[in-house]
């Protein structure tokens, strides 16, 4: 496990800034993990195994020095991965860490919620509410009427624009879902 570089550093935030914009902040440092003997919270911080990026506290990140690095399968919360050509995408398992810091949400009827998990987009039809200032291809985190996260994904059109358009148009254009869980339960 190793730190990011700067490139991948860069990636990293730009993905991150496209979900939570300024709350970036937040997640980089203000967040303080209290896990582990240390009496002093650590903060947290992003590393890298096998093209998977997680985001571990340090306290957790000085503790697993101590295991071999081929033998090392996971810590912490995986938010990403980088492909081989380099480009970085996040993966579902980081929904927990763009719900709470969203910058833009979309919340679905009942009546839509398993189209969304079985891994479409969003209509129009199914939307219950939007954040206002939402522009094209804006980062979106889906939630349930109740305010459970679901998954997100970018806007096909502003907030202005799905005012004024037809039931069946998308909305959201559909990244991850929590439906991937049993979808593709053996990559993950």
């Amino acid at each position: 496990m190793r730190p990011l570089d700067e490139n991948e550093t860069t990636l990293v935030f730009n993905k991150l800034h496209k979900f939570v914009g300024n709350n970036l902040k937040n997640i980089v440092l203000e967040s303080q993990a209290h896990e582990g003997p240390d009496p002093n919270p650590s903060r947290y911080c992003f590393r890298m195994q096998k093209n998977r990026v997680y985001y571990v506290s340090e306290s957790l990140v000085k503790r697993a020095t101590n295991v071999k690095r081929d033998k090392l399968v996971s810590l912490g919360t995986q938010i990403g991965k980088f492909t081989k050509g380099g480009k970085f995408f996040l993966t579902i398992q980081c929904l927990n860490l763009l719900a709470a810091n969203a910058k833009h949400k979309v919340w679905l009827k009942p009546t839509s919620e398993m189209a969304f998990l079985y891994g479409n987009s969003v209509l129009k039809g199914g939307l219950g509410r939007i954040t206002e200032s939402i522009q094209v291809n804006d980062g979106v985190v889906v939630f349930s009427m109740s305010d459970v996260p679901l998954g997100f994904g970018d806007a096909a059109k502003s907030t202005v624009d799905c005012r004024k358009m037809d039931p069946n148009g998308i909305v959201v254009h559909r990244h991850a879902d929590i439906g991937e869980y049993l979808r593709t339960e053996d990559d993950l």
